[in-house]
This record gives structure tokens, sequence and C-alpha cells, in this order.
């Protein structure tokens, strides 16, 4: 089981991307599905998830108001609409699965996918 992070790309400072998030072999209607970001030489950080029905959504700070988690369960897919994008957005992005509520915390995912660069110019 593998999830399948896309859409990231270079944009300008300013600028927005919508990155997408699909399961081969698992339905992600069951799992509550969390963003992370990592940049290079920093750790692993939680940016943003929403709970399984959709009804709950978390932000870290640095990222509230100008990121939106999202989910279409019909088609197995879940969002994170980045607009107003900085330079210190620049990391790789990667969508992350459990089937509890959510969580921040990396070790608490169950399922992850492969990454999707995001390179934000100044």
């Amino acid at each position: 089981v593998q999830l399948q992070a896309s859409g990231g790309g270079l944009v300008q400072a300013g600028g927005s991307l919508r990155l997408s998030c699909t399961a081969s072999r698992l339905t992600l209607a069951y799992y509550a599905i969390a963003w992370f970001r990592q940049a290079p030489g920093k750790e692993r950080e939680g940016i943003s998830c929403i709970s399984i029905n959709g009804g709950s959504t978390y932000y870290r700070d640095s990222v509230e108001g100008r990121f939106t988690i999202s989910r279409d369960n019909a088609n197995n897919t879940a969002y994170l609409q980045m607009n107003s994008l900085k330079p210190e957005d620049t990391a790789v992005y990667y969508c992350a699965a459990r089937p509890v509520g959510c969580s921040g915390n990396s070790e608490r995912m169950n399922y992850w996918g492969q990454g999707t660069l995001v390179t934000v110019s100044s």
C-alpha cells in the first residue's frame, strides 16, 4: 500500500500550487490524511491534517490562512491548496494516512507517499 503525492513544482513567491494525494489499494475515506514537509537540512514537520469525515482540519501556524486541506472521498483523493507561497515553503511534501484521528507526529502515521518537491523562488 502506498500513497502518491503529486502536484509539486517550481513557482515564484506569491504563487500557488495544489498538491494531490491518491492511494492504491487503500480507501482514503477511512483515514485521516496529513501533509508533512521536509526542507533540506531540517526535520520533517507536520503542516496540515484533515479528519476522516472532513469535519476537522488543522494547520501549522506558519501555513495557517495560506494553505487549505480538503478531501474528495468519492475520488479517493486529498488535496493541499497552497497560496501565497514563500521561499521558506520550499521542501519535499509528503502525504500520510492513519485510520484514526489527526496527528502531526510523523511516527503515528501508518502510510506514506513518496513526496513531491515544491520549490518557491524569490
